[in-house]
């Protein structure tokens, strides 16, 4: 376990001036993006990796999640205006907060949505410091064996979650693993897959396929349906002063509502490829079906607030449970904070608790400020953000083209690196077109070394025998996870299409 004495080194660190500045200046990033439609937190995470390079490892990564925790609290602002969510986490939010602005009451909607986000945040990440350590010192206690049928098993549920078909999801988790083959091998260290360009020797560089995977081809679909701006939509408001606030009284009325949210999306979003949007829907139709009035939901209910924006909010935190614990991203976001963490040197998984434990301890301390700025910062610059929702996207989505060739160009030493990206982008553009996940192949790619490592070892560990693995129970438990999980999502994807 950590000492006391480096979680309370790693909670200090947190509180520094310098890690405060970064961690406002994230939370104010990502309520930009989030609040103008279609841009959105996890695109400006991977425009901004690069441009951490030169920060320290602390500063740096508190300023993604800032990014990440910001977005979520901007996006609900065009679903409650304009019934355009900024995020697709923020589509549940839309049900019920544009009909209450439409009744002249956007603040009190927005400042609602505003509450229930932070404290849903605040909620994970409580759970996050609390169980992430003791599961960290059972991971480590996991041989080649049991983390070879681990990282099977992740990828199965993967599969199964993200996108419409199982095998084309096995089939993107098998190309990212083939691409990280690029480069040397990681037992024998001989070159392999190189075609002659010696640049690809230490492999193909993260920073540019996360970018090029994720970012650039989405802006570049964004530019091509780009319409006219849309203007924000002015609430003239009744003038009563309880239109224009949320009440301690109307808020605690919403606790039970609160918890039930916050912790739907902690569970679900400690699961790998269960996202925020899933979570949101899934507490609003729990909550919708425990009310005495289920047909007021829909109509300007704040209840329906709540439930949407805790639960989508409480996923920020919970998908660090497996990424810190285990070393496998289990969403977008997550999979974009392993390139910050690779870029600084640090390996994600359960040594890092040891090795780099002050790191972990500062990095959970950032993340609670993080949600007291997020609602200062929040409340505060409502009506700033509001004027935000009618930015023009030609001119954000040229910008953010523009941010990701130079961040990649400098991460990536040069313009080898673009080149790669612009390469993976037009991967991921034909991947998406024909139905493959290219969150699954940056996941499996990142993940693709230490697989190779692991399998390796446990090999040679059963001498070449596969039934050996008879020998590690925990192993034989998660591969038939794998095998069940597998045979659910293969019964369950013909019934969803009929």
């Amino acid at each position: 376990m950590v000492e006391l004495a480096t979680v309370l080194a790693g909670f200090g660190d947190a509180f520094s001036p310098v890690n405060l500045l970064f961690v406002v200046f994230g939370i104010a990033v990502g309520q930009f993006v989030g609040a103008v439609p279609g841009i959105g937190p996890v695109m400006a995470m991977a425009i901004a990796i690069p441009f951490t390079f030169s920060l320290d490892p602390l500063p740096a990564i508190a300023f993604l999640v800032g990014v990440n925790k910001g977005g979520l609290v901007g996006g609900a602002i065009p679903a409650v205006l304009l019934n355009t969510p900024g995020t697709p986490d923020a589509a549940a939010t839309a049900l019920d907060g544009y009909p209450l602005a439409r009744q002249g009451k956007p603040l009190k909607a927005t400042k609602m949505a505003l509450y229930s986000s932070v404290t849903g945040d605040t909620f994970s990440d409580l759970v996050l410091i609390t169980v992430s350590a003791p599961l960290a010192v059972l991971a480590l206690r996991m041989g080649p064996v049991e983390i070879v049928a681990l990282m099977v098993l992740a990828f199965s549920v993967l599969a199964g979650l993200i996108g419409d078909s199982l095998s084309k999801g096995v089939i993107a988790a098998a190309l990212g693993l083939l691409c990280a083959c690029v480069g040397t091998d990681p037992e024998n260290y001989t070159p392999r897959l190189l075609f002659g360009y010696w640049e690809l020797y230490d492999g193909l560089p993260l920073a540019s396929v996360a970018i090029g995977m994720l970012a650039v081809p989405e802006l570049l679909r964004r530019a091509a349906a780009a319409g006219p701006v849309r203007p924000a939509i002015e609430f003239t408001g009744s003038g009563a002063p309880a239109d224009r606030r949320v009440s301690w009284r109307e808020y605690w009325s919403c606790r039970f509502t609160l918890l039930r949210g916050a912790a739907a999306g902690t569970l679900l979003g400690a699961l790998p490829g269960i996202g925020s949007t899933a979570a949101a829907f899934m507490s609003y139709a729990l909550t919708k079906a425990a009310a005495q009035d289920p047909r007021s939901f829909g109509q300007g209910n704040i209840q329906g607030i709540a439930a949407a924006e805790s639960a989508n909010s409480a996923v920020v935190g919970a998908n660090l449970i497996p990424l810190l614990t285990l070393g496998i991203p289990g969403s977008v976001s997550a999979a974009l904070l392993v390139s910050a963490f690779m870029i600084h040197g640090l390996q994600p998984g359960p040594l890092l608790f040891e090795t780099q434990g002050r790191l972990v301890y500062g990095l959970f301390g950032a993340m609670v400020m993080a949600n007291i700025v997020n609602l200062i910062l929040g409340h505060a610059g409502l009506r700033f953000w509001v004027k935000v929702v009618s930015a023009p996207a030609p001119v954000i989505i040229s910008t953010a083209l523009v941010l990701c060739t130079v961040g990649v160009s400098l991460a990536a030493g040069g313009l080898f690196g673009v080149a790669v990206m612009l390469l993976f982008a037009a991967l991921g553009y034909l991947m998406v077109a024909f139905g493959y996940s290219p969150v699954i192949f940056v996941i499996a790619f990142f993940l693709g070394p230490r697989f190779e490592i692991s399998l390796s070892q446990s090999l040679a560990l059963m001498n070449g025998d596969p039934t050996q693995v008879l020998q590690h129970p925990v192993a034989v438990i998660l591969l038939v996870l794998s095998a069940v999980s597998g045979c659910c999502f293969l019964a369950r994807k013909p019934a969803a299409s009929t």
